[in-house]
């Protein structure tokens, strides 16, 4: 098996004025962090576990790399809110799959309430179990699941990164089927549209990942867009797993992946207004293309200079 299409998107809601999640789409990573924290901190703490899992996890699988991944952006996150006052309490949750591809499987690891799922012979199986108060009513039977979608502390989180020193992080490992599709998003998704209505989206979508993490963002946002949603989605094909030589960076003279990425706020003009969207991973092609607007752009302006001194 290999990965194949691969699309993440995020988008502020409808609701909010900024947006607190993160996420990575870095081939073989794929990861969903929800922050929490007011004064921007939130925005920090998804931002820094983020960052964290993408910097380490080239050439790595497997459960405990996971663990060992996700440890280690707590204590960052923990750590930069006791240097900063306004940071303090900040956290995040975060839901990371990372594939191997010659063993075949997907190592999930998870805290808070980001989901991942699983979309497979054309039903729908989420992956994780929330970390959240109306979660742990449910599995204890006080709450139906009814009950917990209209219960007025369903954001309520029960573990978070960067709150405390220590985090405990729930792994397993899957065995990936071709054919398959993951999605992982935030609760800005899964709290908005149930999951027959995600299932429904994907097969309108045909699983294609970039119609289906437009199609979920917007379905979330016509329900109401109560808070910030994010989407990663990735499938996997029948294949031999690309030689590392091909899977390796490009050569010194093209534009890394590293100076590819695109991790500002970037608003897209197909958004609505105030609703920023950000896409990870852009390609040497939109380089390339930015690149030729700027010069454009200076000829422009240099011909208008010359033709004012003619004149």
């Amino acid at each position: 098996m290999r990965t194949g299409r691969a699309s993440a998107l995020t988008d502020t809601g409808r609701r909010r004025m900024q947006n607190e999640d993160a996420f990575v789409c870095d081939p073989p990573l794929y990861a969903v962090a929800d922050g929490m924290g007011g004064a921007q901190a939130g925005e920090l703490a998804s931002r820094l576990a983020a960052a964290t899992l993408e910097e380490r996890a080239a050439g790595l699988v497997g459960e405990e790399t996971v663990t060992e991944l996700i440890r280690e952006a707590n204590d960052r996150i923990y750590r930069h809110a006791l240097g900063d006052p306004a940071a303090a309490g900040m956290g995040t949750t975060v839901t990371a799959l990372l594939v191997d591809e010659v063993a075949g499987t997907i190592a999930v690891g998870h805290v808070g309430d980001s989901r991942a799922y699983l979309v497979r012979d054309g039903a729908l199986e989420q992956l994780t179990a929330d970390h959240s108060l109306v979660a742990e009513l449910v599995r204890t039977g006080r709450l139906t699941p009814e009950e917990a979608e209209q219960h007025p502390h369903r954001s309520v989180i029960t573990r978070a990164l960067g709150t405390e020193p220590d985090v405990e992080v729930d792994t397993f490992t899957v065995a990936a089927e071709p054919g398959d599709l993951y999605l992982i998003c935030s609760d800005g998704l899964s709290s908005m549209i149930r999951d027959d209505e995600i299932l429904s989206v994907v097969a309108a979508a045909e699983a294609h990942p970039d119609s289906v993490a437009e199609r979920l963002v917007d379905a979330a946002n016509r329900a109401g867009g109560e808070d910030n949603v994010t989407v990663v989605v990735f499938e996997i094909l029948e294949g031999e797993p690309l030689p590392e030589q091909e899977a390796a960076a490009p050569e010194p003279d093209e534009p890394t992946a590293e100076a590819a990425v695109t991790v500002a706020v970037e608003e897209d003009p197909a958004a609505a207004p105030g609703h920023p969207v950000r896409r990870h991973g852009a390609g040497a092609g939109g380089r390339w293309l930015a690149l030729g607007a700027i010069l454009l752009a200076l000829a422009a302006a240099a011909l208008l200079v010359w033709w004012g001194l003619a004149r």
